[in-house]
């Protein structure tokens, strides 16, 4: 049973992240902008410029997603084996201090969360984390891609590889926020009705 369970909340948190990311794809895929891609060049740095411009879209929802969930939810589990929400809100903030600190080659902030933290803590932690990414990666260009860093321990992944973890990790985390709110009857900051 509780294999079934674990098994439907993936799948859920698959179908958000699905469902995100082809939305995000729909909104950028006008008739004017596939008009307009065609006139233009070649980008100059391809791999960080476009991690680097997903940054602000996902420090804005993945920030608003935290701040959406009221704070006695912020130990919401969906099972009693997976997570809280003050978990993931802690390993998001951490996945970008030492992600963007490999990437970037600087230090990463010292900064101390813990998932038992009141939600204010955890949600300046996430926000200062989008904002050390941002400075952080200002700098970095595809000049360094195939250098080699040690990750997870000691595995070996390319500075490129590390950039699409990043991307990869901003996906599935908001997915995962998402999934967390709407188990809550909260709609995510991206599934919000358009200001009138």
């Amino acid at each position: 049973m509780i294999r079934k369970q674990r098994g439907l909340i993936h799948l859920i948190m698959m179908i958000a992240a699905v469902s995100l990311a082809a939305s995000a794809w729909a909104q950028q895929a006008t008739p004017s902008n596939t008009q307009e891609a065609a006139k233009l060049g070649p980008v100059t740095n391809p791999v960080s410029a476009a991690v680097k411009a997903q940054l602000p879209r996902f420090s804005k929802n993945m920030v608003a997603a935290a701040e959406a969930m009221p704070a006695e939810k912020f130990n919401f589990k969906p099972t009693p084996e997976m997570n809280s929400f003050a978990h993931l809100v802690m390993h998001i903030a951490q996945s970008n201090n030492g992600l963007c600190s490999k990437i970037s080659d600087t230090p990463a902030p010292e900064a101390k969360l813990a998932d038992t933290d009141p939600k204010d803590k955890l949600v300046a932690g996430l926000k200062a984390s989008f904002d050390y990414c941002a400075s952080a990666l200002e700098k970095v260009d595809d000049s360094k891609l195939g250098d080699q860093m040690m990750l997870f321990g000691n595995r070996p992944f390319s500075r490129a590889a590390v950039l699409i973890i990043l991307s990869d990790d901003w996906y599935d985390h908001y997915g995962a926020q998402a999934t967390y709110l709407r188990l809550n009857g909260i709609l995510p900051p991206t599934a919000q009705p358009a200001p009138k």
